[in-house]
C-alpha cells in the first residue's frame, strides 16, 4: 500500500468518524439521522441507475439490508442521546466485527485461522473493559444496550451484505440500491413512528445532516477505490482507526472524558478488529 493510499483510507475513517460525531452533534439525534438518510436516496440513486442491473435474486437482501439499517441507526442515535461519542462508538464499532467473526466462523463456510482467533478474545476484552468503565465512570448504563444492539445491527446488515452482493453480481450496483432502501425505510419509518415534527426545522440541522451524509458517502467511496489499488484485507483493517478518531473527537471537541481505562480499552478494539482482518 502507497503512502497516497494509506493517508486516503485514513481519511475514510476519520470521514466515518466525522458523520457519527455530526449526529452526535445535532440537537435532535433523529432528525440528524432523517435529514442524512434523506441524501442517501439520491446519492444511491447517483450510483446505481448507470450501472448495470442487479441480479433479481439480489432484491430481498437489498430489501432485508435496508430494514436492517432502520434498526442500527434507532438504535445508534438512542445510543448518543444517553451516552459519549467516545464511548458509545467504539463499542458500537468494535462489537460488530466481533459478532461477524463469530457467526461466520460458526454458520459459513469461511475458515477462521490462529490469528483472527486472536484478535476476537482481543476484541472480546476491549469491549468488556470498555463496558465496565460506564459502571465505573458515572455515565448512564442506559447507553449499552443502545449501541451494543446497534453493533447487533451492523453485524447483522455486514452478513447480509455479504451474501447479497455475491448474489447480485455487481457489489457497487448492490451497495447503492441498499443506500436507496436504507433511505426510503428510514426516512418513511420515522415519519410513520413520528409524524412530520421528526423533520428538524431549523437551517442549521439541516446543514449538519447533509454534511454528515456527504462525509459518509465520502468514507465509502474512497474505502471502495482504495480496495480497488490494495489488498482489501488490509484496507478494511485500517478503516478501524476510525475508532480512534472518535474517541479523539470526543476528547477534544465534545469534551468528554479521557480516563485511562477509556483509552486502553478503545486501543484493544482497534488491535483487535486489524487482528481479525488481516
Amino acid at each position: 500500500m502507497s503512502i497516497w493510499v494509506l493517508l486516503a483510507v485514513l481519511g475514510a475513517a476519520f470521514l466515518h468518524a466525522l458523520w457519527n460525531a455530526l449526529i452526535k452533534l445535532g440537537t435532535s439525534k433523529i432528525g440528524a439521522m432523517v435529514i442524512l438518510s434523506i441524501a442517501e436516496v439520491p446519492i444511491g440513486l447517483a450510483i446505481g441507475l448507470p450501472r448495470p442491473a442487479i441480479a433479481p435474486e439480489a432484491w430481498p437482501w437489498v430489501i432485508a439490508a435496508g430494514c436492517i439499517h432502520f434498526f442500527y441507526k434507532i438504535l445508534l442515535t438512542f445510543a448518543y442521546d444517553r451516552g459519549d461519542l467516545s464511548r458509545v462508538y467504539p463499542l458500537a464499532r468494535g462489537a460488530s466485527p466481533l459478532a461477524v467473526a463469530l457467526v461466520g466462523a460458526a454458520l459459513l463456510a469461511d475458515t477462521v485461522t490462529g490469528p483472527q482467533y486472536a484478535g476476537i478474545a482481543l476484541l472480546a476484552c476491549g469491549i468488556a473493559l470498555m463496558a465496565r468503565g460506564v459502571f465505573t465512570d458515572g455515565e448512564s448504563r442506559r447507553l449499552l444496550p443502545f449501541a451494543l444492539g446497534s453493533a447487533t445491527a451492523t453485524a447483522t446488515y455486514t452478513l447480509i451484505d455479504g451474501l447479497g452482493a455475491r448474489i447480485s453480481g455487481d457489489a457497487i450496483s448492490y451497495v447503492a440500491w441498499v443506500f436507496v432502501a436504507d433511505g426510503l425505510i428510514f426516512t418513511t419509518g420515522c415519519l410513520a413512528l413520528r409524524g412530520i415534527d421528526v423533520l428538524p426545522r431549523q437551517p442549521r440541522a439541516w446543514a449538519v445532516g447533509g454534511l454528515a451524509s456527504l462525509a459518509s458517502y465520502g468514507a465509502y467511496a474512497i474505502s471502495i477505490w482504495a480496495m480497488t489499488v490494495a489488498p482489501i484485507a488490509v484496507v478494511a483493517a485500517m478503516r478501524e482507526t476510525s475508532i480512534l478518531f472518535a474517541v479523539l473527537i470526543g476528547w477534544l471537541v465534545f469534551g468528554e472524558s479521557m480516563t485511562r481505562g477509556k483509552a486502553i480499552a478503545a486501543l484493544m478494539i482497534v488491535a483487535g478488529v486489524i487482528t481479525t482482518r488481516l
